[in-house]
């Protein structure tokens, strides 16, 4: 999930140069210094069979919660990492690391909503917070063709900083400390477990997938481990996008072929052909009316009649925004006669507001609302009481603290395509998979269209593919939309 500036309410939704902060081997924290951090210590790996029903048949396979520690130049351990790891037999299964975003989200989300063995029903239309957190068998999970291994930054799940508040910003909550820390403990858990010659993957959402191309450039140039293939998943690449809204274009591109699924979605027109023209339109006679601005009254005037038209929403709206569709405004706009609110991360999904005559959206985002208290009730008794890794610490499935505290780097703003160019150009192996949901208005699916659209073909086109399906952010609690999304990365696995 992303957390960006201009969406101080809702979460979802930053070089290679050398930083002392490093994970190493070990299982438990050096002695606390003066100003550190005391606090218990972690239990021991936990492991457990389990199985599940995957593609018509029984898997088997361990479950291991266990932690890293990250240690600094020094040699002192100022960090512990937890992870939840799911492996079965075979000397030459992968295995694909998971991260999810925010900067804040652990990696529940991708965990038991998309790609674990177990899923937990949550962002779907309906759901309650209070609803029982029940897991069940994930028959989109990717256990049957590589191992997983779910990584939760420091300060989210139960990862923690053993350092005070101003060093752990430094060490931890910056973009680049980030990549380097979370890049080393891809590393270390390679060599703790035997696992360096085996095929290697990432999967990354939405900030998660802002750091995919970064850590794989540090795995690759850095640390000397080359992936295989890479996943992004409703993925914040360019920041800049989404900026200068006064004068450029491309806010508005992105923004309109998303609200357009959302109305067809709800037309029940909500197709790949109909998404094709919006694709067209969107990059063709829209942005150039945008261009035109003043200078064209005529121009303008077509381009506006036509979004209204796209879009469904009210004639007067469309015309005082200029064509210009702000996700914000229209969050309230689409349903403001329901006096609800949609969702950032899908516009279908909505809430009650419980301030519908505030000038401005008063309170979070109704997905978020709805998702907190299950996945956070669901992973602590997995972990603690179904595993058995016991610990009573706080469990943070979205930690909003680690989000403010957040520093932005020198080229944070730069977002994370030169990256995916240089992963793509080092390796003509290395094959990347974006997949976005159409509904998103946190991460929109335009975005990377219009970025792998501009990128070089290096060997062969598909090498880099962008596939977008019916959904939201998280796409994947749509069952259809979860087995096309399974399907597409096999066919990334098997590409060699």
């Amino acid at each position: 999930m992303h957390i960006r500036s201009l969406l101080a309410l809702c979460l979802g939704v930053l070089l290679l140069t050398a930083f002392p902060t490093r994970a190493m081997a070990a299982s438990s924290p050096s002695p606390a210094g003066k100003g550190d951090l005391k606090l218990p210590a972690f239990p021991a790996n936990a492991h457990i069979m389990q199985h599940t029903r995957v593609a018509g048949r029984t898997i088997k396979y361990t479950v291991t919660v266990g932690h890293l520690p990250v240690r600094d130049d020094k040699g002192k351990t100022i960090a512990q990492v937890v992870y939840t790891a799911y492996t079965m037999p075979g000397r030459n299964r992968p295995v694909t690391f998971a991260f999810n975003g925010g900067p804040g989200a652990s990696s529940v989300y991708l965990n038991f909503g998309a790609i674990g063995p177990k899923q937990l029903r949550f962002g779907d239309a309906g759901d309650n917070p209070s609803d029982p957190p029940v897991l069940r068998d994930n028959p989109g999970t990717w256990l049957d063709f590589t191992d997983l291994v779910f990584i939760d930054p420091v300060g989210t799940g139960f990862s923690r900083s053993l350092v005070p508040k101003k060093q752990a910003i430094k060490d931890f909550y910056s973009t680049d400390s980030d990549i380097h820390y979370l890049s080393r403990i891809v590393y270390d858990w390679l060599i703790r477990n035997g696992r360096m010659t085996s095929r290697k993957y990432l999967v990354g959402e939405s900030y998660g997938g802002f750091r995919g191309p970064r850590i794989a450039a540090y795995l690759q140039t850095r640390l000397g481990v080359a992936l295989n293939g890479v996943v992004l998943v409703s993925p914040y690449l360019d920041p800049a996008s989404y900026r200068n809204g006064m004068v450029s274009p491309l806010p508005w591109m992105l923004t309109l072929p998303s609200i357009t699924a959302a109305h067809l979605e709800r037309e029940g027109k909500l197709t790949r052909q109909a998404m094709q023209g919006v694709i067209d339109y969107t990059r063709g006679a829209y942005v150039h009316a945008l261009l035109l601005g003043n200078s064209n009254p005529a121009a303008r005037d077509r381009m506006i009649s036509k979004v209204t038209q796209m879009t469904g929403l009210d004639p007067t709206f469309v015309r005082e925004s200029g064509g210009r569709l702000d996700a914000m405004a229209y969050l309230r706009e689409v349903h403001r006669k329901q006096k609800k609110l949609g969702s950032i991360y899908d516009s279908n999904l909505t809430g009650w507001d419980p301030f519908p005559d505030s000038p401005r959206q008063m309170s979070n985002d109704p997905m978020l609302n709805a998702i907190i208290a299950p996945t956070t009730e669901a992973m602590v008794q997995f972990i603690t009481r179904t595993v058995g890794w016991k610990f009573d610490g706080r469990y943070y499935a979205l930690n909003y603290k680690v989000n403010r505290m957040w520093h932005k780097d020198d080229d944070a703003n730069a977002g994370s395509v030169a990256q995916l160019r240089e992963i793509v150009a080092n390796d003509s192996n290395l094959h990347v998979l974006i997949a976005h949901g159409w509904n998103d208005l946190s991460c929109p699916f335009m975005g990377s269209i219009l970025i792998v659209d501009q990128m070089p073909v290096m060997g062969k086109r598909d090498r880099v593919k962008v596939r977008e399906y019916p959904g939201g952010h998280m796409f994947y609690t749509r069952p259809d939309s979860q087995m096309a999304f399974r399907k597409d990365v096999m066919a990334l696995f098997k590409a060699r």
